[in-house]
């Protein structure tokens, strides 16, 4: 009996994998768990003219009147279809138990965030729905071709109901860090290490992530996990999870050669020596995250992502103000607390911190250049007028809120 019985709600969960065949096998593994779950299959299509995209819905299990009700295609924005499909079966069923099997073209952490936000005068999924844990099938294989892949981009749907580019590379990482529980595919290459190798940088990738390693005679009693909330990681709302100056978690040590190193600074970046650093910064470095602050845009949280060889740079919002009521009340919770643990007189909660994760990282060496790209006392105290007036190669123009 999963938890949401005991509460009186349904059981939402989702399921995706970087290839069908892996997510099928996790689906298969689920509902030999859970056998009255009701999968709800979901494909996106867009036509490439910025209109809103194609999504149709398969059921499996469940009444055949139900599946009947569900199993069609409509073109609109996903998270408003989906929601509105969880809202029929909640309706017609009692305390039903729904996977949601999404394509590798939903980035699924912001479109969970998406489905799970209340438009108005609409009641609440978390009204009907517990979430149960988000599980994501991985192919070794094909999961290393993608982080190397930032040649070509790719498009997803997320937040928006308009499909977003993003590297394969990006995409692939984000699929994993989405992740409550990963299954790895088993196959004719295990002999040769690739599976506990990929083991070891998924813990890293996703250091709060069950990793799970397949087999045929997998034990499905394994997974039953995903058949259950959880409220040590539930607690949290899905858009509070996205929240950039939200701590990235590491994973300590060294498994077969793939390590993390957390960098941490309360000094703004200089964008030009920050610029001259990326060479001895980002070699060996698979996956890198987390959010900095510029000295060209003192005002503005700066997130910072790269998969593969490829570096984004992007604003990310404000940094909280002493003085500014409304920007605290309409944070989370969790950035809340994080600002007044980390609040410094001079500083605010304003900081760099960033997760690396790759192989044969030298963490002495990586931390000696960001420290250098750090204003020194000097330049520090000129202030923000003159911090203005640098170069900046990786960001350009001063946005028009911190040019004063």
């Amino acid at each position: 009996m999963s938890a949401g019985a005991d509460t009186g709600r349904g059981l939402l969960g989702v399921v995706c994998g970087n290839t069908p065949e892996v997510r099928g096998r996790v689906l298969d593994l689920l509902r030999g768990a859970s056998p009255d779950a009701l999968v709800l299959s979901v494909s996106v299509h867009a036509d490439g003219t910025g209109r809103y995209p194609f999504v149709q819905r398969f059921v499996m299990g469940g009444a055949e009147r139900r599946r009947a009700s569900l199993c069609q295609g409509a073109t609109g924005d996903p998270a408003v279809i989906i929601r509105q499909d969880l809202d029929t079966i909640a309706r017609t069923a009692s305390r039903p138990h729904v996977v949601l099997a999404l394509p590798d073209t939903v980035d699924t952490a912001p479109f969970l965030a998406e489905l799970w936000r209340t438009p108005l005068g609409r009641t609440p999924l978390s009204h009907h729905y517990e979430l149960a844990p988000t599980a994501v099938g991985v192919d070794p294989e094909r999961l290393l071709n993608d982080l190397r892949c930032v040649h070509r981009a790719t498009r997803v749907f997320g937040h928006d109901p308009n499909a977003v580019p993003l590297t394969v590379a990006e995409a692939a990482a984000r699929q994993l860090e989405a992740a409550q529980v990963m299954v790895v595919r088993g196959g004719p290459g295990e002999g040769d290490g690739r599976r506990e190798g990929c083991r070891a940088l998924l813990g890293h990738l996703n250091p709060s992530a069950v990793v799970h390693l397949d087999s045929d005679d997998a034990d499905v009693t394994a997974l039953t996990a995903l058949a259950r909330s959880d409220s040590g990681w539930s607690t949290a709302g899905p858009a509070d999870r996205l929240d950039i100056v939200a701590p990235v978690v590491r994973r300590r040590g060294v498994d077969h050669g793939v390590s993390s190193v957390l960098w941490r600074s309360r000094r703004p970046l200089h964008p030009e020596r920050l610029a001259a650093s990326l060479p001895r910064v980002m070699p060996s470095v698979v996956r890198s995250r987390g959010h900095v602050w510029m000295a060209t845009r003192p005002r503005t949280v700066i997130s910072w992502r790269s998969a593969g060889r490829h570096l984004e740079l992007r604003e990310a919002g404000g940094w909280l103000a002493d003085e500014d009521t409304v920007a605290w009340r309409a944070a989370s919770p969790q950035r809340r607390t994080l600002a007044s643990w980390y609040w410094d007189d001079y500083y605010g909660e304003r900081r760099n911190e960033i997760v690396f994760t790759g192989a044969d990282l030298d963490p002495d060496r990586l931390r000696a250049a960001l420290d250098a790209a750090v204003l020194d006392d000097g330049e520090l105290a000129l202030g923000t007028e003159r911090w203005a007036r640098l170069p900046d190669p990786l960001l350009g123009e001063r946005s028009s809120g911190d040019r004063r």
